[in-house]
């Protein structure tokens, strides 16, 4: 190796280095940044329209994005629905109400559905195969818990 393949090789090396801090750099400038009181999560989100009705509804505590499947049953029924659809993506949608600040509801909601994706993926089903819808405020007069929901499809 010649001392110019040296020099190349390092120039290469500089390079991707800084390429990806330029990248992580433009990523957080264009996140926008976390909102006040809420822990920040991260999570593609997809513009994939759901399909059919919910597998499964996980509700939400008022302003809480904490989900424990104590019983397992989410886990478990999302689990088995996959094993027979070996080709399915679970679909998860968060769903906040238009009462207080939309974009603070719209982070919550999110939270929301990062909280069950966290709780699927360690409970076996494979991350993968788990898509984020942006969250979707919820219209007309259904209860107040129907603006603190997730739902779950296998689709």
């Amino acid at each position: 190796m010649s001392a110019q393949d040296d020099e190349d090789e390092v120039a290469g090396v500089v390079a991707g280095v800084v390429g990806g801090i330029a990248l992580c750099v433009a990523a957080v400038y264009f996140s926008g940044g976390a909102s006040p009181g809420l822990p920040q999560a991260t999570a593609a989100v997809s513009e994939i329209a759901p399909v059919g009705e919910p597998l499964v509804k996980v509700y939400f505590a008022v302003d809480q994005a904490v989900f424990v499947d104590e019983d397992h049953l989410v886990v478990l029924r999302t689990k088995q629905v996959l094993a027979e659809k070996p080709l399915a993506i679970v679909l998860l949608s968060g769903f906040h109400d238009a009462s207080g600040d939309p974009k603070r509801n719209a982070e919550l909601a999110r939270l929301r559905a990062v909280a069950v994706r966290d709780v699927l993926v360690s409970g076996g089903v494979p991350a993968l195969r788990v898509k984020l819808r942006r969250p979707e405020s919820t219209l007309g007069s259904g209860s107040p818990e129907e603006g603190r929901r997730v739902e779950i499809r296998v689709q």
